[in-house]
C-alpha cells in the first residue's frame, strides 16, 4: 500500500479471503468481546479457513499466553494452535532481548503472558524493585492487578531500570462495555516517574516485525476494530486492512479519520472476509456506493438514497476523506450518520 493518503475505501472483485493469503486478526472487538464470540465470527472464520486462507491472531493484549488464547479460541469454535497467536508480550520480549543480556532480571507488571514470553527470550521475571531488575515491562494485567504493582514499577524506574510497555491501548472492549486498557495503566507510571517507555505493540514496528517473522505472510490483510492500533499498524507496515465495526470504532470516528487511520476496506463484521468489496466511484460532486450518494454542502456532509447502511458509510468516507486530503475531516456528519442504522 502506498503511503500517500487514501481518499476512499477500495473495492475488490473477489472475496478478501481469496485476494489475501493471511488474515492478521485482532482479537478483542473482532473475534470476541468479554470472552464471548462476536456474532458471525465463528462461521466466517471457518469459511475463510476452509477456503485456504491462513488465520493468525494478533493481539495487543499481553495478559494471556498463546496457548491460553488458542485454547479459548478453540472452545469458541475457532480451532487454533499456539503458533497461530502473536501477542504484544512476544513482541516486547524480543525488543527487550535485543537490548538486554541473557539472564537479565525484569520486573513484570502484568500477567502470565509476559512472564512466559520473557522466559522464552532468556530473561528472568521478578516481582519486586528490590530484586535488582535492570528493566521493567508493563502489560495488561486484567481487572485484578494490584495497585502496588505500579508502585514497584515506579521504584525500579527511579533507580535506573529501563522501562518497556507491551502496548499503550487506552481502552479494551469487554462484554459490559469499554474498560481501561494497558495504556491507562502506563499513564499512571508515566505520571509518577516522568519517564517514557519503549513500546512494542500495534501500531509500532516491533509488533509488525514479530507478526511477519511468525506467520511468513506474503499477502497479509490486517483485520481490526481500532483505528489507532490495527489500522495505523497496517499503514506503518505498508499492508492493506479491513476495519470491522464490532468493537471500539464508530462511524463518526471513521469518517473523521486522518490518513494513517484510514482502512483499505470497511465492513460490519467478519463476514466481510467472505465477499468482494464494492467500488466507491465519483458521482457528480459526490461519491456513490450501492444505493447511496454522499457529498459536501458547505461545512456539512450529506447523504442521499437508501440501501445497505455499510454502503452509505463507505460513500461518506469517500466524501469526507477526499475533502480532508492529508488532514482529519472536520465536517459536520451528524445528520448523515444518523441516517445509517449502524
Amino acid at each position: 500500500m502506498s503511503q500517500q493518503y487514501r481518499s476512499r475505501p477500495l473495492g475488490s472483485d473477489v472475496a478478501l479471503s481469496e485476494a489475501y493469503d493471511t488474515a492478521l486478526l485482532d482479537l478483542d472487538g473482532v473475534v470476541y468481546a468479554g470472552g464471548h464470540a462476536i456474532v458471525h465470527a465463528v462461521e466466517s472464520l471457518g469459511s475463510a479457513r476452509e477456503g485456504g486462507m491462513h488465520l493468525a491472531y494478533v493481539t495487543n493484549n499481553a495478559l494471556r499466553t498463546p496457548d491460553a488464547v488458542a485454547e479459548h479460541l478453540t472452545e469458541l469454535g475457532v480451532p487454533a494452535d499456539a503458533t497461530d497467536v502473536i501477542t504484544s508480550a512476544q513482541a516486547v520480549a524480543r525488543l527487550m532481548a535485543d537490548q538486554l543480556p541473557s539472564g537479565a532480571r525484569v520486573l513484570v507488571v502484568g500477567g502470565e503472558g509476559l512472564r512466559v514470553a520473557l522466559r522464552e527470550r532468556g530473561l528472568v521475571p521478578v516481582e519486586s524493585a528490590d530484586d535488582d531488575p535492570v528493566a521493567v515491562v508493563q502489560g495488561f494485567g486484567g481487572p485484578d492487578l494490584p495497585w502496588g504493582r505500579f508502585a514497584e514499577a515506579a521504584y525500579a524506574i527511579s533507580r535506573g531500570a529501563v522501562w518497556f510497555a507491551s502496548n499503550t491501548d487506552l481502552t479494551i472492549p469487554g462484554a459490559r462495555g469499554i474498560a481501561p486498557g494497558n495504556g491507562a495503566a502506563v499513564e499512571v507510571v508515566r505520571i509518577a516517574t516522568g519517564a517514557e517507555p519503549q513500546v512494542a505493540g500495534k501500531p509500532l514496528p516491533p509488533m509488525h516485525r514479530e507478526t511477519v517473522l511468525r506467520t511468513g505472510a506474503k499477502r497479509p490483510l490486517v483485520v481490526g476494530d481500532r483505528l489507532d492500533t490495527d489500522i495505523e499498524g497496517a499503514f506503518n507496515g505498508g499492508v492493506d486492512s479491513l476495519l470491522v465495526l464490532t468493537g471500539v470504532t464508530d462511524a463518526a470516528q471513521l469518517i473523521a479519520a486522518e490518513p494513517r487511520y484510514r482502512p483499505t476496506y470497511v465492513d460490519r463484521d467478519l463476514r466481510g472476509l467472505l465477499t468482494g468489496q464494492p467500488e466507491v466511484p465519483e458521482d457528480g460532486d459526490g461519491f456513490r456506493c450501492g444505493g447511496w450518494t454522499a457529498g459536501v454542502r458547505g461545512e456539512v456532509l450529506v447523504l442521499d438514497g437508501e440501501g445497505d447502511a455499510i454502503d452509505g458509510l463507505r460513500a461518506l468516507c469517500a466524501a469526507a476523506w477526499t475533502h480532508a486530503g492529508e488532514g482529519a475531516c472536520g465536517l459536520d456528519a451528524r445528520k448523515a450518520v444518523a441516517r445509517l442504522d449502524l
